[in-house]
């Protein structure tokens, strides 16, 4: 009997850490969330203005948002459940009082996060989900329960051996919640119920795992992503600013050039909003809510061509395309299209053109990308469209590792595939093969 009660004692604490710390970082990760949430949306609203930045209808699961405009009214997706009254601490984010407020504890149970943006405000809202601590819950009190009966019957040699991996699971789980390292699973050992539940917690820990380096890549992914167009924009910005401090903007900008220059500033904005548009869309694990549509992938190709000459003034880029027509998302494959030739410049030397062949074969659109830079290494070649790989020889450029990973995914999603060979000029040719409209 007594080593029965040590294992429920045991199994009890171990129930107690594990709760805590699946309860705390369960928490944690749904206002990381909301925050993310918030900010993605505020960045959308920068350019149009909370009056006018759109709200998606609301898809039937995920969170809640919600947008209070300057003059103290709201707006909401379309079929989204009623939010609570906004709170006279949200009001006060509002109208200035403070940067951001994280709320919970109301009697709906909703945990609602508001940001600070364009002269109001932006909520995130989720409800509060204690299911799966009270399943953890659940599963542990089996768990003790078996242990206690299998003790009482076996006696104090077994209840001695069952109560040590018990004791270990504890100080494991105590560990994880005092030093928050997620990073190191607890041993699997002993049998039975103990090793399901070091499975359990172990699988807990790995999906913990998952949603804190998901936050951390989206914010990799958008340093990755924005940071040519607002190079391009600030340099533009810095131009203004100085002529107008000399009292030279007139006479150094005619008319036409300002007037340029100004459309330029509008696109870069414009191409700002998207990235982070499709940033959002690519953590959700989707390329783009675009509509897919019959095109012709030389267009596509030609048009990838024409932005990456503007962001590579130094690198040449040589056209062989032929008219192929395909069924696709024009945004998302002239974003892979373009990922292509800029990872080909970065490479290209400057007396070697970029060359981008489009053709038919078979069934498919095969487009090739070609440098004759040193090409990509055996070793890396099975890594060379995982997200954030960098090879060694590339940690010295800039870039995160995910263009060519945002190709891979925009050709999955078209039903097409990639390939990486070496060219006939030594550098590295990239493949991607897409199902032609109609095969």
């Amino acid at each position: 009997m007594i080593a029965a009660t040590a294992i429920a004692v045991s199994v009890f604490v171990a129930f107690q850490v594990a709760s805590e710390l699946l309860d705390g970082e369960l928490q944690d990760t749904v206002e990381d969330q909301l925050r993310a949430d918030s900010h993605v949306l505020a960045t959308k609203a920068e350019p149009a203005g909370l009056a006018q930045v759109q709200l998606p209808p609301y898809p039937g699961s995920g969170p809640l948002v919600r947008v209070i405009l300057p003059d103290g009214s709201t707006r909401t997706p379309a079929g989204q459940p009623t939010l609570p009254p906004v709170t006279e601490q949200a009001v006060r984010v509002a109208e200035g009082g403070s940067a951001d407020l994280m709320e919970s504890g109301d009697e709906e149970g909703y945990l609602i996060y508001t940001l600070r943006a364009g002269g109001g405000a932006i909520q995130a809202a989720r409800v509060a989900d204690d299911s799966p601590v009270n399943q953890f819950g659940f599963g542990m009190l089996l768990i003790g329960l078996l242990c206690v009966a299998g003790g009482a019957l076996v006696g104090r040699a077994v209840a001695r051996t069952g109560l040590a991996p018990i004791d270990r699971l504890a100080a494991a789980a105590v560990r994880v919640a005092h030093t928050r390292d997620l990073d190191s699973d607890i041993p699997d050992e002993g049998g039975g119920e103990i090793r399901r539940l070091i499975q359990s917690i172990n699988d807990m820990l790995a999906a913990l795992r998952d949603s804190r380096r998901a936050q951390r890549l989206l914010a990799e992914d958008a340093a990755h992503e924005l940071k040519t167009p607002l190079t391009s924009l600030r340099l533009n910005v810095e131009l203004l600013i100085r002529l107008d401090r000399r009292g030279t903007l007139d006479s150094a900008l005619p008319a036409e050039s300002r007037t340029r220059l100004l459309n330029d500033l509008g696109t870069q904005v414009a191409e700002l909003s998207t990235l982070a548009a499709e940033l959002t869309e690519l953590a959700r694990g989707d390329v783009s809510d675009e509509s897919a549509e019959l095109l012709d992938l030389a267009d596509v190709v030609v048009a990838a061509a024409t932005r990456a000459r503007s962001r590579m003034p130094d690198i040449e880029i040589a056209l062989d395309v032929t008219s192929v027509w395909v069924t696709g998302r024009p945004a998302a494959l002239q974003r892979a299209v373009l990922n292509l030739i800029d990872n080909a410049g970065k490479w290209s030397p400057a007396d070697q053109p970029v060359q981008v062949r489009l053709r038919a074969e078979d069934a498919s659109a095969v487009l090739e990308v070609d440098d004759a830079g040193p090409g990509i290494d055996a070793a890396d070649v099975p890594r060379v469209f995982d997200r954030f790989y960098r090879a060694d020889s590339a940690r010295a450029l800039p870039g995160s590792g995910l263009g060519l990973s945002i190709v891979q995914r925009v050709v999955d999603v078209h039903g097409g595939r990639t390939t990486v060979a070496r060219s006939a000029r030594g550098g590295a040719l990239l493949r991607i093969s897409l199902p032609a409209a109609g095969s």
